[in-house]
């Protein structure tokens, strides 16, 4: 038999009222640092308050790959951990230029198709980010359950995805298991690079338009213009500096890495 002598009854129904009204005020809170991951300052202008922790991202276009990384620089270089999973053919110095700090990335390559979603779920559960390239294939079932498993951990999923033309139209979308799944979606194409003239000089930059919508962000939609890369590898807003840009019509032979 236990003894109750000394044990609080059971609290009336105004008591229980009252706990429940406390209880917001008292519990411990969580930061809006915390519930995001930084930004790029050049990026600013699409993500003003960061990184949503537990988003999914499908990023597609010419310059996909290379946004994919600019997008997880500044948080690796907070601290926080990235995997980069699927991507044969990193471009590792271009990737240090756009500000990824490479030594904390780790890669996991190749992955057999049998087991990506085995791996991206252990990886999920273990960094702040994971970077999938075009080369992870996850089936539709697999993509819900790592998104909704991103949320949870509170973990940055960024994929890289392929690009298709609507049928009858001209607009241009994100398509994959991922993109359907995902809570933002960009879309990066390169506008032509600077630095050229007619005939002579070196390339100097990239300008890209980004176009990024989802349902976690505030106004649902957002369009930047912004060089990537910049003269110096780094990435930086359009406006500066101001570079002769090559129509995207012209020609402009490959000189360098990119991520």
């Amino acid at each position: 038999m236990f003894d109750t002598r000394g044990v609080s009854p059971s609290p009336t129904r105004a008591e229980a009222a009252a706990l429940a009204e406390l209880d917001p005020r008292v519990r411990p809170l969580t930061l809006a640092a915390e519930r995001t991951l930084p930004v790029l300052p050049a990026l600013g202008a699409l993500l003003p308050a960061g990184l949503p922790r537990g988003a999914t991202l499908a990023v597609s276009g010419s310059a996909g790959r290379s946004f994919a990384v600019a997008l997880l620089a500044a948080a690796s270089r907070a601290g926080s951990w990235v995997a980069v999973v699927g991507a044969p053919g990193f471009g590792w110095r271009a990737a240090a230029e756009l500000g990824l700090d490479l030594a904390r990335v780790v890669v996991v390559d190749p992955v057999p198709p049998a087991v990506v979603p085995e791996c991206l779920g252990a990886l999920v559960d273990g960094f702040d980010a994971v970077l999938l390239g075009a080369e992870a294939r996850v089936p539709g079932a697999s993509a819900r359950r790592l998104a909704a498993r991103a949320r949870e951990r509170g973990t940055v999923l960024v994929a890289v995805v392929e690009p298709w033309f609507s049928s009858g139209t001209r607009e241009r979308a994100a398509q994959g298991p991922l993109a359907d799944v995902a809570d933002l979606r960009a879309l990066v194409e390169g506008e032509g690079w600077g630095g050229l003239g007619s005939g002579f000089g070196r390339l100097g930059g990239r300008q890209v338009a980004v176009e990024l919508e989802g349902r976690r962000l505030p106004g649902r939609r957002r369009q930047s213009r912004l060089w990537l890369p910049g003269p110096e590898g780094a990435v930086a807003p359009v406006e500066a500096p101001h570079l002769e840009v090559l129509g995207r019509h012209a020609p402009t032979p490959p000189v360098r890495s990119t991520a």
